[in-house]
């Protein structure tokens, strides 16, 4: 039998090769692909789960804000710790590049990003932070960007006042 102590996780940041691993990963969680891209502005990473891919999350940047995107794990790998690697891992990045603030879309799992400090956000407040996004233009486009839940994380800014 298989302990959880076991089990090997390794994160690693995604190259344009591996698109179709997290497509694959977003199709198998029923979570939409459309507007997933690994272009310049997009960083995105894989959670291996004893090598296998178990889970990713993506990052679209804009000017002192990003966008946490694309976060799934597939059924079989949760609970072991996955997704939290990979939403510290998304929000240590956005700190380092210096974002302010991090924002999301998520409608069902507000619970799950209240436990890392997100708070209720609006639709206008992430259009004016991040209208150049890949999924913010998706919304804009396609009519969808009002119907959803906007979230928004306020990170720490070494030296910057009321951080």
């Amino acid at each position: 039998m298989t302990t959880l102590t076991d089990q090997h996780i390794k994160l690693r940041q995604a190259t344009p090769a591996d698109h179709a691993v997290i497509v694959d990963l977003l199709e198998r969680t029923g979570l939409h692909t459309g507007s997933v891209t690994l272009e310049e502005g997009c960083t995105y990473w894989i959670a291996d789960l004893d090598g296998v891919a178990g889970g990713c999350i993506g990052l679209e940047h804009g000017p002192g804000a990003s966008l946490i995107r694309s976060t799934a794990v597939l059924p079989a790998a949760r609970s072991r710790g996955l997704g939290r690697a990979l939403v510290l891992s998304a929000l240590t990045h956005a700190s380092l590049r210096g974002d302010g603030t991090v924002y999301l879309f998520s409608s069902e799992a507000g619970d799950y990003w209240k436990r890392f400090g997100f708070e209720p956000a609006t639709a206008a407040e992430i259009e004016a932070a991040l209208p150049d996004t890949p999924q913010v233009r998706s919304g804009l486009t396609r009519g969808w960007i009002h119907d959803e839940q906007v979230w928004k994380h306020a990170l720490f800014r070494p030296g910057v006042e009321g951080a």
